[in-house]
């Protein structure tokens, strides 16, 4: 307790001290804190006094961002613009260039070759120069397109020239091959017509003959003809000849040829096979005449035999058999002579007869049944032999010239031509002759049992 009262005490002696204390601080405080406020008004005036430029400051400065944002997003798009028009420019370079390699590497390039190939060969050399330069210009990578277009180009007007040329007829000069060796000499043109004077006085048709590369003179051999051609070409007006089939009656006379020719296109399969049908056509026509010239027994004439025998006359029986040719009668003279025998002996003995003649009627056409069933099988036998030849020959030299096959092909085919021109009259003969002996075997048959019927029976 006594402690307390002691705190207490030096409580309040110290609270004296330092309430004297306390209020010097706070007059010192309030000293600085006026200082302190009018240092403060001073800056919230110069604070004031400044914020008003900073803020127009700072609305221009945003004003000039928001320019300059506006500026930027302006110039990204006309820059994606300008980006978007470069691609499709390119594109459009691109396709340009397409369309110009195009152009000039297959459209312009297939109508040279087309043009190179459908003039005429007289006027090859006429404008092999200006399509052999087009043609080397454009295979060459350093010459520019615009030089390949210019003398392709040169190659498509000289075309349009020539067609011009060739409405009214058009004359030049060149060469044709005339009796193998080349002659010059002047040519005229209308339309697909091509007619040539050279210099020696001779004219006629220029045509491209099958395996030449010039134009080779076929001398039309009237004199009128030539006459008016040659008047043609050197005063410009003539009677010319007009070919109406446009030239395929020359090619038809050129692959026209002769039945030797034909025959050795077929190679050696073709000489045996030809004797096999020489050979059929003999034993054909010496069956057909040795089959006609038999008689068979008509029923009138077996009845005038008949009556004969019946009325004792046998001599006379005789010489009317005698009158009939050919197995036939000689089947009746037999019977005459064996009248007497019984009717079963008798029987046998005419079908001896019979059985004899048959193989004599038969003779030789087994041969023609032979030959009907060889001659396909040796066609194809030459069939097979050129085919081999064939493919030798594209071995050797390829499949590019179609002449040098010919041969091969020819002998394929002709041999199996011929095969089957002779084996369907041999299959045709055999059947007919067959029939033709089976008949007259039928009429002898037939006049046994006749003859037999017909007797008188004996007591």
């Amino acid at each position: 307790m006594r402690f307390l009262i002691y705190l207490f005490v030096l409580s309040l002696g110290y609270s004296d001290v330092y309430s004297q204390g306390f209020n010097a601080a706070v007059t010192s405080t309030k000293v600085d804190l006026d200082k302190a406020l009018k240092e403060l008004a001073v800056l919230e005036k110069k604070i004031a006094d400044e914020k008003i430029p900073l803020a127009r400051e700072l609305n221009q400065l945003e004003s000039n961002v928001i320019i300059k944002r506006r500026d930027y997003s302006n110039a990204i798009q006309s820059n994606d613009r300008k980006a978007i028009d470069l691609d499709r420019l390119k594109a459009e370079e691109k396709a340009f260039k397409d369309q110009n390699d195009y152009l000039r590497k297959t459209l312009l390039e297939e109508y040279m070759r087309r043009f190179e190939a459908r003039i005429h060969a007289s006027e090859k050399d006429q404008y092999a120069d200006i399509v052999k330069e087009a043609r080397q210009s454009n295979e060459n990578p350093t010459v520019n397109a615009e030089q390949v277009f210019i003398n392709q180009l040169v190659v498509v007007n000289t075309a349009l020239e020539r067609l011009e040329n060739l409405l009214g007829g058009h004359v030049f000069e060149g060469s044709a091959i005339v009796d193998g060796v080349p002659e010059r000499g002047k040519l005229v043109m209308l339309g697909p017509v091509v007619m040539f004077s050279g210099n020696s006085g001779i004219s006629g048709m220029a045509e491209q003959l099958r395996g030449t590369t010039k134009a080779t003179l076929i001398d039309l051999e009237d004199e009128d003809f030539s006459l008016g051609i040659k008047n043609t070409i050197d005063l410009g007006a003539g009677d010319l000849p007009i070919d109406s089939t446009m030239g395929n009656a020359l090619k038809l006379k050129q692959v026209k040829e002769s039945w030797w020719e034909h025959i050795n296109k077929g190679g050696v399969v073709i000489w045996p096979l030809l004797c096999l049908g020489l050979l059929a056509t003999l034993v054909s026509l010496y069956k057909w005449v040795q089959l006609a010239s038999i008689d068979q027994v008509r029923p009138n004439k077996l009845q005038d035999v008949l009556d004969k025998i019946n009325e004792k006359d046998t001599e006379t029986a005789l010489v009317l058999a005698k009158r009939i040719r050919g197995p036939a009668g000689e089947l009746l003279e037999i019977a005459i002579h064996n009248k007497s025998q019984s009717k079963d002996l008798l029987e046998e003995i005419l079908y001896e007869k019979m059985l004899h003649t048959k193989p004599k009627l038969d003779r030789f056409l087994a041969f023609l049944s032979l030959t009907a069933a060889t001659a396909p099988l040796l066609g194809l036998l030459g069939t097979v032999t050129g085919m081999i030849n064939t493919f030798k020959l594209i071995t050797v030299f390829g499949t590019g010239d179609p002449k040098r096959l010919s041969s091969g092909i020819s002998e394929a085919l002709v041999t199996t031509e011929y095969g089957l021109i002779i084996a369907v009259p041999c299959f045709l003969m055999f059947a007919f002759l067959s029939r033709k002996s089976k008949g007259i075997l039928g009429s002898m048959e037939q006049t046994a049992v006749g003859f037999v019927n017909g007797l008188t029976p004996r007591n």
